[in-house]
Order: C-alpha cells, then structure tokens, then sequence
C-alpha cells in the first residue's frame, strides 16, 4: 500500500488515514478497504494511487477503479442487508461476512450510516479481520463527523484530479 498524502488535513484526518494504513498492514491477507459514506461515497481508501490513475483512463460515469468498485460493492451489501433486517424485525446490522473461493468479503458499521470494507484473500484468518476491523470501527466511529466526512471527500477528490492543496 503507497500511503496517501496527508499534507494539510485534520489531525482526525491524519489519525484515520494511520488507522487505515495499519489496518492494511498489520493484518494478513488484506487486500483493499474502503470506507464509505451513508450515501455511498468513498471517504478513504488503502489504495488511492490506483483509483486516482484509474480515474485519468476511464470516463466519468461508473466506478473507477478497485477502492471505487469496493466502495460501490460495500454499499450495495450494507443497504441489502439493513433492508433484510429490517424485513426480519432483527435490529442493526453490525457485521456482514461473505467467504468465496478466492477471497473474503467483509462490512461493517461505523457509524451515521457509514461503513468499513475490506477484501481479503482467501487465505486471512475472518475472525482476525474481523477483530480489527472491530478495532478500527471503536477508534475511528466516535471522530466520523459529517465535517470530517466532507473533509475526506474533497481530499479524495484532489488526489483524483492531481491537484495539490
């Protein structure tokens, strides 16, 4: 993972783009996370330099690249799955794992809405994943301000056009 640039952000900012990168790095067999918000757009991202080159060589309809195909995917499953619980009267959904062949799926709830998303190889350990995913959601939930939200977005959007702050 190539560490974005975090020149000119919150300190909240700087502290959940250190989350993100040790998240990726000390668990085994992450392959990309992405956090979204409740309206699903990306906020942070392990891998902003691919979604950044992928946005230069495609146009601007549909996703753009791995964390932007992430993101959509972990949307979709976080509104299918509030949509089943509500239907099955269980509450909240906290968590949401989905194993296959090649590789693990993993959401889960941050906080207002907002979700976490990891793709692991078929080789991680789920129930390690999903422990620090669990660690970075107590860390990262209570600092998820809409203005810090707003602030993620526009940096993502920056690094996607190139410019600098």
């Amino acid at each position: 993972m190539t560490a974005p640039s975090t020149f000119g952000l919150s300190s909240e900012a700087r502290n959940l783009h250190w989350l993100l990168t040790n998240l990726v790095e000390e668990v085994p067999g992450i392959q990309s996370v992405a956090v979204v918000s409740s309206d699903g757009l990306l906020l942070l991202s392990s891998d902003p330099e691919r979604t950044a080159e992928a946005r230069r060589k495609r146009p601007a309809k549909g996703p753009r690249g791995s964390s932007a195909d992430l993101a959509t995917i972990v949307s979709g499953i976080g509104s299918l799955t509030v949509g089943a619980a509500r239907l099955m009267e269980f509450g909240g959904v906290k968590h949401t794992m989905i194993a296959m062949e090649e590789g693990s799926l993993f959401v889960m709830s941050i906080s207002d809405g907002s979700l976490l998303g990891v793709h692991g190889s078929a080789e991680c350990d789920m129930s390690v994943v999903a422990y620090h995913m669990a660690l970075f959601v107590g860390r990262a939930g209570h600092v998820l301000t809409p203005e810090l939200r707003s602030e993620l977005r526009k940096s993502l959007e920056a690094e996607s056009t190139g410019s600098t702050r």
